[in-house]
């Protein structure tokens, strides 16, 4: 799908003693219910893919099957399906408990080994002579979270990771009502390995409102707020605004994204920076807060070189 038509516009740019030096483009897409408020740069409705944002869309399933019923989940635990997590030692003990909770193994996940995004994590595993393992993998807790649907319903659990499996299925028809999608695009395997599907930015914006402002899914909503160290972790854009906030929700995905509804006056937005920089992605995230009044979380503009020396700032445009 050709993306040509595009014009995504310079929304943040790093400049170190009055020469910029990086400089970083892409969209803002501002909704409200049914309604695009505003867009910085012209995206044209090309499809982009969800990645770790899908996370909450697909743990909706967690409240349409009862699953938080019928195991008892707490909410750190319904929090740990929704997060991209740090692999610190909070969220393994969570995971560890959940896993129980289903009757599961580690080699029944199919997400891989991957070191913890945590930096701390990975010093903590060095120390101790180990290795990561599944569960360090920033996706444990929705693959888990997959196969305790499975087991839930009857469902094959060996390939649950399929495109056509009765549980996938059932989360694209999910995903495609909360987001209003009314028309096919591409799907693809996310790094984790399960389908992720692509659309419009407003539709993804549209989708965190439809759940996050529907008091069906309260308890989604709920395990956000209440755990937002579990949502990400050590350094993590969508912890430190759960952090700093009351009535936000954020999450981040790959490739640039994040999202974040006001679930008090249910308006969001979407940031998606084209070369994915995090640092980028922060930074215009939340300026953009900021500036719509929504919070006021602190974020540093300063590039300081290693003695702590100010050599230049970063530069919003949104």
């Amino acid at each position: 799908m050709d993306n040509a038509g595009t014009q995504p516009e310079k929304l943040v740019s790093f400049i170190r003693d009055g020469l910029v030096e990086t400089e970083h483009y892409g969209y803002v897409v501002r909704c409200s219910r049914n309604h695009v408020a505003e867009k910085i740069g012209d995206d044209k409705n090309y499809p982009f893919y969800l990645r770790s944002c899908a996370k909450p869309l697909q743990a909706s399933l967690i409240v349409d099957y009862g699953l938080d019923k019928a195991y008892d989940l707490t909410s750190s635990e319904i929090a740990i399906c929704c997060a991209s997590h740090s692999g610190e030692s909070v969220h393994i003990g969570i995971l560890q408990k959940l896993m129980d909770k289903f009757e599961l193994f580690e080699s029944d996940l199919k997400c891989g080994v991957m070191e913890p995004l945590s930096s701390r994590a990975q010093r903590k595993l060095i120390l101790n002579n180990e290795k990561p393992s599944v569960l360090h993998n920033n996706c444990s807790g929705k693959h888990i979270m997959m196969l305790g649907l499975c087991r839930l319903n009857g469902w094959d659990s060996e390939n649950y990771d399929d495109l056509n499996h009765p549980l996938q299925l059932e989360i694209k028809k999910r995903v495609y009502e909360l987001c209003g999608v009314k028309q096919r695009y591409p799907i693809t395997k996310d790094g984790c390995g399960v389908p992720i599907c692509s659309m419009p930015l407003a539709n993804m914006v549209q989708g965190y409102l439809n759940l996050f402002c529907n008091p069906k899914y309260a308890v989604i909503k709920d395990a956000f707020i209440n755990n937002p160290y579990v949502i990400g972790g050590e350094n993590r854009t969508d912890t430190k605004i759960l952090e700093n906030s009351s009535n936000l929700i954020a999450k981040v995905g790959a490739g640039g994204l994040c999202i974040v509804v006001n679930t008090e006056i249910e308006e969001g937005f979407v940031v998606k920076i084209c070369d994915a920089n995090m640092q980028a992605r922060e930074i215009a995230t939340i300026d953009l807060i900021n500036n719509l009044h929504w919070a006021n979380i602190e974020v540093s503009h300063d590039i300081n070189i290693n003695n702590g020396t100010k050599v230049g700032s970063i530069v919003s445009m949104v």
